[in-house]
């Protein structure tokens, strides 16, 4: 067995590609209207489906806004340099919601980002690069 994708209903499938396509780097693996449904399909991610984990993201046609709830917490996703990752993300118009720095009670370093319907991302520090000091302002 093996974890084959998350779904995320969003409000605007467009802003949605560009955020995890352009701003995280994901590919558009493959996108499907459902006419009869009215909701289309797009998955997204940083390989293929076959070898990878990807994100589902549902667009339900008119339906613009939901409601997060308290029992979504994030999607996690690994970096080399966190830092200059969150400065790309700002620069990208992205929202950085937890500056890069170590997790509470631990040492892994981490930061969150919101995508455009306020979901969180975090960025973990997975390579050595910029894993201990943050860059000089």
């Amino acid at each position: 067995m093996r974890l084959l994708h998350t779904m995320l209903r969003v409000g605007n499938l467009e802003r949605s590609l560009q955020f995890y396509c352009e701003v995280l780097g994901m590919r558009l693996l493959r996108r499907k209207d459902y006419p009869g449904g009215e909701f289309t399909l797009a998955f997204v991610g940083y390989g293929d489906e076959a070898d990878h984990t990807v994100l589902e993201l549902t667009y339900n046609w008119g339906k613009d806004q939901y409601e997060l709830g308290d029992a979504y917490g994030h999607i996690a996703i690994g970096v080399d340099d966190i830092y200059a990752t969150c400065e790309a993300i700002r620069a990208q118009g992205g929202k950085i919601s937890r500056e890069p720095g170590p997790m509470k009670h631990g040492s892994t370093v981490i930061a969150f980002v919101e995508d455009p319907d306020g979901y969180k991302v975090e960025l973990i520090q997975t390579g050595t690069s910029g894993a201990t000091t943050q860059p000089a302002a």
